[in-house]
């Protein structure tokens, strides 16, 4: 038993680094195949959000997280089970609003900043847009409508390379049937 469970971390790094090898090619094409990096941006975020609408399913049966109370609690669960489950990080949920209609998460270190270097005339290409998308989708399947929008990636900056910080903005709520 003990020879198995050291064997899945392995496994995982290895997932992990096939992922963000591939990311990184998905994006260099994108550059070429776009030369705003607005419509890159966009690319990203729609890919993710059907991303995300299938990965919810893997999520809810793996997880086995009870539905959430209140958007303290999905705000939670997607740091500390989502994040962690799928990119083996876990951010810190801070700046939560008075009426706790949004906060922000911050990655220290953002998975996907391995291998990268964005060219200067991409400098407003925000790499890791696809993850908004991804929580965007996923937030969708689940019927909550919540504006996600990443603030700040780093991937550009040779001396804080690695953090990324999203915000969840907009009152969260139960979409309309």
């Amino acid at each position: 038993m003990s020879q198995q469970s050291s064997r899945r971390p392995e496994k995982q790094k290895i997932s992990t680094e096939l992922f963000i090898l591939t990311y990184g090619t998905l994006v260099a094409q994108l550059c070429e195949d776009y030369e705003k990096d607005e419509d890159i941006n966009k690319q990203l975020d729609k890919m993710g959000r059907n991303i995300g609408m299938k990965l919810v399913e893997d999520f809810l049966a793996r997880s086995n997280i009870a539905q959430c109370r209140n958007f303290y609690e999905t705000a939670d669960v997607i740091a500390k089970v989502a994040f962690k489950m799928y990119l083996g990080v876990t951010p810190r949920v801070t700046f939560w609003s008075q009426a706790g209609d949004d906060c922000s998460l911050f990655l220290e270190k953002n998975p996907l900043s391995g291998y990268v270097e964005i060219p200067e005339k991409h400098s407003c290409l925000l790499y890791s847009n696809m993850i908004c998308g991804i929580l965007k989708g996923a937030l969708k399947m689940v019927r909550l409508q919540v504006d996600i929008q990443l603030l700040q990636d780093l991937v550009k900056d040779d001396k804080i390379s690695e953090s990324c910080y999203f915000i969840l903005e907009g009152t969260p709520r139960r979409w309309s049937d």
